[in-house]
């Protein structure tokens, strides 16, 4: 409990993690009880220091929590809006004070007096808010953050190409690897003439026993500063249908392959006291889904080891990071074997992923995916979440596979 506290409240001011604590009583605790269980009757809400009584500060209460989760999320994920939308509030706080002395106290000089004196410590908090510097840069430059070197696998195609012009924008130099060696080819040449960075491109098939391994040794040279986990595929269909070598080789690109990688070059990154690594995980193994059985239990392992990693390193400079998109705008669906249905940008997936990175094990990449994982896990029985997945995944599944 200690070392998750002190997680949560790292890399933030003292008065800010305050500003933080309260936020999350009035968010947690406060304002559900005044508005679930306290009688309208005895309800009361200031806003601009204008006090409001009855069913209308009941429904005043809702814009209140909106304020409250809002500034909870920010403050604990440190969004630069946050520090924007924490000093208007705090301002307005001020504000009232003289609105509320003003009308509702006898004369003139003992309002603003006692409105100055309320008002003083909220005019220094909006203040502190507006000009705080930690709200100002919440990602950094890579290259400066991490080193020079990044290693992206999978980089031919979707989120691994995107990962490697996101790097190569703060001028990381890259070793992209994947099956195509045309596209990698044509992908380095476009970096290196657009962001002047060096390349070496691999041409490696993860899904071949030994062919982490031999990916660390021919970096070896190299001092690999970022390391992007993104090859993987999935397997669509029923599991007594599906050929048990490309299950193999699914497993080994998306299980054993990151987890060789990451052995294997994390001791450096360790001992150097900075670096980082991503993995591309995903919704799909936040549970079992059917008709996508190997693909959501690889991703299980990709989640699960990703986060454990994260407290593991936490304390050693290195930052561990695992991005769960939902549908994807890529090559997956067809890779797998899906019918075609709507996905993110791949795009999106990784600007989410790299503004999370060092602030939290796990990101789920858009607030649809976020809200419709957190709902399946927490409301339906888990035998009542199969078969729901399983009624989902065939819409994705031709009949024939089913």
């Amino acid at each position: 409990m200690r070392d998750w506290l002190s997680d949560v409240f790292r890399d933030r001011p003292a008065w800010m993690n305050v500003a933080l604590v309260f936020c999350a009583f009035m968010t947690f605790v406060y304002v559900p009880w005044d508005f679930l269980w306290k009688p309208a009757a005895h309800d009361e809400e200031v806003w601009f220091g204008v006090l409001f009584t009855g069913t209308t500060a009941k429904l005043l209460e809702i814009p209140h929590f909106i304020v409250y989760a809002m500034l909870t999320y920010g403050l604990r994920r440190m969004r630069p809006w946050a520090g924007t939308l924490a000093a208007i509030y705090s301002a307005q706080i001020a504000l009232g004070m003289f609105i509320w002395n003003l009308m509702y106290l006898e004369g003139w000089l003992l309002p603003l007096f006692v409105g100055t004196v309320g008002a003083i410590p909220f005019i220094l908090l909006a203040f502190a808010f507006w000009s705080a510097e930690d709200f100002r840069e919440p990602r950094g430059n890579l290259r400066e953050r991490y080193g020079d070197w990044a290693l992206v696998t999978g980089a031919s195609a979707g989120i691994g190409l995107e990962f490697a012009r996101a790097l190569a924008r703060d001028h990381v130099n890259l070793v992209l690897t994947a099956r195509r060696e045309d596209r990698l080819r044509e992908l380095a040449t476009e970096l290196e003439a657009d962001r002047g960075i060096q390349t070496r491109v691999i041409d490696y098939d993860l899904s071949r026993e030994g062919a982490a391994d031999d990916l660390a040794d021919a970096v070896r040279d190299l001092q690999i500063s970022i390391l992007i986990n993104n090859a993987g595929f999935g397997y669509s269909g029923r599991f007594d249908l599906q050929d048990s070598e490309k299950i193999r080789e699914l497993v080994t690109t998306n299980c054993v392959s990151p987890a060789v990688l990451t052995a294997r070059l994390l001791p450096a990154m360790h001992a150097r006291g900075r670096g980082a690594v991503i993995f591309t995980g995903s919704v799909a193994g936040r549970q079992p889904l059917p008709l996508h059985a190997a693909y959501s239990a690889s991703k299980a392992f990709d989640n699960f080891l990703g986060e454990a990693l994260y407290v593991e390193t936490r304390d050693s400079g290195v930052d561990v990071l695992v991005v769960e998109p939902g549908s994807t705008e890529t090559e997956f669906q067809a890779v797998a074997g899906e019918i075609a249905h709507p996905g993110e940008r791949a795009d999106r997936v990784v600007e989410t992923a790299l503004d999370a990175l060092g602030q939290q094990p796990s990101v789920v990449s858009g607030w649809a995916n976020y809200l419709r994982a957190l709902l399946a896990e927490r409301l339906p029985s888990r035998p009542l979440r199969l078969y729901i997945a399983r009624e989902v995944m065939k819409q994705q599944t031709p009949p024939e596979l089913r």
